[in-house]
C-alpha cells in the first residue's frame, strides 16, 4: 500500500483527533487546532496554535534553486549518525503518548511504539522515542520497543525529570544497547506531567553535564531555538542537538523552526551535530532545512498517522518516500551527496 493509502486509513481512526489534511499546516480550521482551555492540547500546538503554524509556514517560504544541466548521476542519500549508516537523513522524532490521537481505541502505546521502531529500522533509519505521563519504571513501552524488539535500534529521549530517575532510564536503555539517549529541554513547558505527579524541571549547564556523565550513551539535547542554548548543550557535552519547538505545543508564538536553524548553525557547527523538525512533510522540505544547515531531521505526526495507517509496513514505505522524493530533489539542484549540499541551493 502506498502512503496515501495508510494516511486514508489512519484519517477514518484518528477522526476528531487528526483530519490527516493534504497540507498538516496547524492552520486554525484544521480539527485538530483548537484552544483546549485547561484540558490536553491533543494533536495540535498549544493556545492558539501558531508556533505550529510558524513550523510549516517558515518552510513554505524557503524556494529551491533548481540546476539541470551537467553530468546525470544517482543522488546519494545515505547518512552517518552517531556511527551507524543510515539511508537517508531522516529519522522518526520522539512524538510519544497515544491519547493525544484517540487513545488506544485508535492504537496501542506498545503497538505505536513497536511500529516507529521497527518500521524505521526496516527502511534503514532510527526511530526515535519519548517519554509522557503514563510512562513508569513499570510501564515501558519504549524500551520493550528499541532494547527487546529491535535488539537496541533506537535513540530514547526523557522528559526532564528528577536527576536520579533520569539516570536510572539512561543506564536501562545502555545496558538494552540503545544507539542513544537525551532529554527533550522543551518538555520542561509539559503541564500534564505535574498534573499526574511526574514533575519536569528546566536544566542548567551543570545538571547537562552531570547526566552526560552519568551514562556511556552519546547524550542528545532536544529542544533547542536559540543560539546561546544551543552553544550552551555543546558545552555540556551534547553529541548531538535537535532545534525543536516541540512541535510547537508548549510554547505559543515561537518562530519556526527553520527561521532560528541559521542562527543556531553559525554559532554551534562544528561543536556538535544539529539536527531539526518542525513542519516537514516531504524530501522537498528534507533538503530545505539541510540547505540551511542541519545534516539531518525528525519527523513526527507525519511517523504517526504512518504507524496507525499502516503499522511497521506504513512506517517503512512512508521512510522510503522521504527518500525518493529528497533524492528527485538533490537531483534537480546539483547535489549529488549530502556533503554536496550547501545554502547555495536555496533562494
Amino acid at each position: 500500500m502506498s502512503v496515501e493509502e495508510h494516511r486514508d486509513i489512519a484519517r477514518q481512526k484518528m477522526k476528531g483527533h487528526c483530519g490527516v489534511y493534504k497540507h498538516c499546516d496547524g492552520a486554525d480550521g484544521r480539527v485538530c487546532q483548537r484552544n483546549a482551555y485547561g484540558k490536553s492540547i491533543g494533536f495540535g500546538g498549544v493556545g492558539s496554535g501558531q508556533s505550529f503554524y510558524n513550523n510549516y509556514n517558515a518552510l513554505q517560504k524557503i524556494k529551491l534553486k533548481m540546476r539541470v544541466i551537467g553530468e546525470n548521476y544517482t543522488p546519494d542519500t545515505t547518512y552517518e549518525f552517531l556511527g551507524h549508516n543510515l539511508t537517508l537523513p531522516v529519522m522518526g522524532a520522539s512524538l510519544t503518548g497515544v491519547n493525544s490521537f484517540g487513545g488506544d481505541s485508535v492504537i496501542t502505546e506498545a503497538d505505536f511504539c513497536r511500529n516507529t521502531v521497527l518500521g524505521a529500522k526496516d527502511a534503514g533509519t532510527i526511530g526515535w522515542r519519548g517519554d509522557t505521563y503514563t510512562y513508569d519504571w513499570d510501564f515501558m513501552p519504549c524500551y520493550d520497543a528499541i532494547c527487546t524488539a529491535a535488539g537496541g535500534w533506537g535513540v530514547k529521549i526523557s522528559k526532564p525529570r528528577d536527576q536520579e530517575i533520569l539516570k536510572k532510564v539512561f543506564k536501562k536503555y545502555e545496558d538494552g544497547g540503545a544507539i542513544a539517549a537525551g532529554i527533550d529541554v522543551d518538555g520542561s513547558g509539559s503541564t500534564i506531567m505535574a498534573a499526574y505527579s511526574k514533575p519536569v524541571f528546566k536544566k542548567t549547564p551543570e545538571d547537562i553535564k552531570e547526566l552526560v556523565a552519568s551514562t556511556k550513551l552519546p547524550f542528545i539535547i532536544k529542544g533547542i531555538m536559540d543560539p546561546e542554548d544551543a552553544v550552551a548543550a555543546a558545552e555540556a557535552g551534547a553529541a548531538a542537538i535537535v532545534v525543536s519547538n516541540h512541535g510547537g505545543r508548549v510554547l505559543d508564538s515561537t518562530p519556526g523552526t527553520a527561521e532560528v536553524l541559521p542562527a543556531i548553525v553559525d554559532a554551534a557547527k562544528g561543536k556538535t551535530r544539529i539536527l531539526v523538525d518542525g513542519g516537514i512533510r516531504n524530501g522537498y522540505d528534507v533538503l530545505k532545512m539541510l540547505g540551511i544547515g542541519a545534516e539531518a531531521v525528525l519527523i513526527g505526526r507525519d511517523t504517526v498517522r504512518a504507524a496507525v495507517g499502516g503499522g511497521t509496513e506504513g512506517v517503512k514505505v512512508l521512510y522510503e518516500w522521504y527518500q525518493k522524493t529528497l533524492a528527485k530533489a538533490m537531483k534537480m539542484t546539483n547535489v549529488p551527496t549530502l556533503e554536496d549540499i550547501t545554502r547555495e541551493i536555496i533562494y
